[in-house]
């Protein structure tokens, strides 16, 4: 028997994909001279805040984009607005600190026409103990302490649509209908493609009440569920299909393949990092939402469009 060709693929808009790429490197792409840099009065009583929430997030995202200190921000930010022209103020080390406990990160997405399609998955992200080289090398000194990140991904733009920061103690089911309720009511919903763990009843009703449909593989030796709520009943209509079709044709047949995509989403997410630099849990939250800020803008620039030839 001879052996199959391997697949090939072709990037369709190399071009402009290219230029995007070049364009990511450019440190003023993160800059809007039309910011707001200084805060508004806001008429409360007390010490009103010097800068906006738009200056401490684009801080924030300087730091790390480049994985510094806040000090050594502080003067990356500086130099920033010195190329620019600016001569706005630059917050203090201890004002990102204090500001980023409390800030609301603004993450832009685009909205493809169409219902929206979305991908699901979670990993873990580390913020204490040793390092991968060090517990190999020496065994490990100190437990280990990690965090789970739950995202929702467009499959049309590639936009992180819903981010969920939770415990490690947090399974994916019970996070999936807060993601849910992160997507506007006037978006409708088409499908939802999820691993095993999103196989619940709480998580098929929260798809059905969205309006979407639910893919979702079965566990090899699942069971027919009681049909006493529209839930089992889209449950048991995937399970139907995989027995009928195999798990195999199932896959490729509703498209739940597509799911490495958000996977190699989890990929980019840890790019900046392996680990979180912040111990505060409000810090740690505001650190992953500035990540996946940086990486809708990053796809905002351009991305590759990839088909198969072969």
């Amino acid at each position: 028997m001879s052996k199959p060709e391997p697949t090939r693929y072709r990037t369709m808009n190399w071009k402009s994909y290219n230029d995007a790429l070049k364009r990511r490197g450019s440190l003023l792409i993160w800059l809007d001279k039309d910011m707001v840099w200084r805060a508004p009065k806001s008429g409360c009583n007390g010490r009103p805040p010097v800068f906006s929430d738009a200056a401490i997030q684009f801080c924030l995202m300087v730091k790390v984009l480049f994985g510094l200190p806040l000090r050594q921000t502080t003067g990356m930010v500086a130099s920033i607005l010195s190329m620019a022209g600016l001569d706005w103020r630059v917050p203090d080390f201890s004002t990102l600190s204090r500001r980023q406990k409390r800030i609301t990160v603004q993450i832009t997405s685009r909205r493809a026409p169409g219902p929206l399609n979305l991908l699901v998955d979670s990993t873990g992200i580390k913020f204490l103990g040793d390092g991968e080289w060090l517990a190999r090398k020496h065994g490990t000194h100190r437990r280990r302490q990690y965090r789970k990140v739950h995202l929702a991904m467009d499959t049309a733009t590639g936009n992180v649509r819903a981010v969920e920061f939770t415990s490690s103690r947090e399974g994916d089911s019970p996070v999936l209908p807060d993601l849910l309720d992160q997507i506007p009511e006037d978006e409708e919903i088409g499908t939802v493609t999820g691993d095993g763990a999103e196989g619940t009843r709480r998580c098929h009703s929260a798809i059905l009440a969205r309006g979407g449909t639910g893919i979702i593989p079965i566990r090899r030796n699942g069971r027919l569920w009681k049909e006493d709520c529209p839930a089992a009943l889209a449950r048991n209509d995937i399970l139907r299909a995989t027995r009928r079709l195999g798990r195999t044709i199932w896959k490729r047949w509703s498209g739940d393949q597509v799911r490495s995509r958000v996977e190699a989403r989890m990929r980019n997410l840890k790019s900046f990092g392996e680990r979180i630099a912040s111990r505060d849990p409000d810090r740690q939250t505001a650190e992953i939402h500035i990540r996946v800020a940086l990486m809708n803008r990053f796809n905002a620039l351009g991305t590759a469009q990839i088909e198969r030839v072969a």
